[in-house]
């Protein structure tokens, strides 16, 4: 009794979510686009049998990029359906589709709307990236035979007290899934108490990422050039930020020590960003402004998407952005592939096997503030010899952990027909 509940809720929020999607989409017009997929219609026919992978957002996204790369690898001939809840993850998306291949928005979890998708697009088998699990899309992709599986799957502490709570509804939907392929033996554990079947700990996705050595080499040779060293604030978000500058700002002896350079992890808080950095007295320079080198500023923001291996180049430290407010940390897995040591706050739950093993790896260390963030950051950037060993550190740390794409593309195309 409990979905046909959970269902009604759903469909009895859509005009509020409606209004929500208006509301994002003044900001983001990407929100605005294609709304009918939202409710499961389309206006272009589809081409059934397809391999279908759920990436909700910018980061889901960039993990499916790897995986989808393998399994083109494997099986040239494989069609891609990719499927997304948010404007930038749909965005980078649409980079890595080829002729055949297929894009668009994952329906609200309606069985009305899951049906119309899964009668439109017929694929051979669904991949839900990371943490995605819908109590009406699994069933009924049960239902249908249909294999569902969450792939580079993790889920925290925080999230499965959450499922606990709604165990009625979560437990079923996890102990539906056709295969669990978990990131680490602790996120594996975590899933199995869920109600998940773990099928393999395969490792992160990210880990098999390739930085662009364009931007890469662009970043290094950029920062070769600078009398000073280069900290980034990399992924920041909201809430960080305002500290950080008034930090700068009331040590601002110590800040001309260095370049400051930010790169919100929101694209649609660019703006925003430069602002506040404006207000706290700082000269900005953005790097849409840029030409053939970085401006002078007292502070640079980044403001461009798929260049985050160009700034990590520039960067001879970074501060983890959403790990200096309680909001879990981004993954700090591209910036020890670029060889960018990090410095990330007491917030990293949302990968915390992977915080751990970077800080004890030597390719990240570990803060309990701000405050203690920006001067760690600072004395690491002024100290060469040891931040070469923290380099070093870190490429070790992002080649040891290799091997997860393919595992989970074999995986993935031993669940579909020939």
């Amino acid at each position: 009794m409990i979905r046909p509940l959970y269902s009604l809720l759903v469909m009895s929020a859509q005009p509020f979510l409606r209004r929500k999607l208006r509301r994002r989409g003044a900001a983001e017009p990407g929100y605005l686009h294609a709304v009918g997929e939202r409710f499961g219609q389309y206006s272009k026919p589809a081409q059934p049998g397809a391999v279908w992978i759920h990436a909700v957002s910018l980061g889901e996204t960039r993990a499916a990029a790897i995986l989808v790369e393998r399994l083109r690898k494997l099986r040239p001939d494989v069609r891609i359906l990719l499927t997304h809840g948010t404007a930038t993850g749909r965005a980078e998306g649409e980079r890595l589709l080829r002729e055949g291949d297929a894009q668009a928005w994952l329906p609200w979890d309606t069985p009305k709307a899951v049906r119309r998708f899964l009668n439109h697009f017929q694929p051979s088998v669904g991949i839900l990236m990371e943490t995605e699990v819908w109590p009406n899309l699994v069933a009924l992709c049960k239902a249908r035979g249909l294999p569902l599986v969450l792939a580079n799957a993790r889920l925290s502490e925080k999230s499965l007290t959450q499922a606990r709570r709604l165990s009625r509804l979560s437990r079923p939907a996890y102990g539906s899934l056709a295969a669990v392929w978990s990131q680490t033996e602790g996120d594996a554990q975590r899933l199995a108490q869920a109600g998940a079947t773990v099928k393999g700990v395969f490792g992160n996705l990210k880990f098999d990422a390739t930085p662009d050595a364009a931007q890469l080499e662009q970043g290094r040779a950029w920062r070769a050039a600078m009398q000073l060293p280069v900290i980034m604030f990399a992924s920041s978000r909201e809430g960080e930020e305002a500290e950080f500058f008034r930090l700068l700002q009331t040590q601002r002896a110590q800040a001309q020590g260095a370049r400051w350079l930010v790169v919100p992890r929101h694209p649609q808080r660019f703006d925003e960003v430069a602002a506040m950095a404006g207000k706290h007295g700082f000269s900005v320079s953005r790097r849409s402004q840029w030409t053939a080198q970085p401006e002078s500023a007292d502070v640079w923001i980044g403001d461009s998407l798929g260049e985050m291996a160009l700034y990590y180049g520039l960067a001879d430290v970074a501060l983890l952005g959403g790990s200096f407010a309680p909001l879990g940390g981004q993954n700090l897995i591209e910036a020890a592939a670029c060889g960018c040591p990090v410095v990330m706050g007491p917030h990293t739950f949302n990968f915390t096997e992977a915080a751990q093993m970077a800080q004890e790896a030597g390719a990240a260390l570990r803060v309990a503030s701000m405050e203690e963030g920006v001067r760690t950051a600072l004395a690491l950037a002024a100290d060469e010899p040891r931040r070469a060993v923290a380099v070093n550190a870190a490429l070790h740390f992002a080649q040891a952990h290799q091997g997860a794409a393919q595992k989970t593309a074999e995986a993935v195309l031993a669940l579909v027909p020939r």
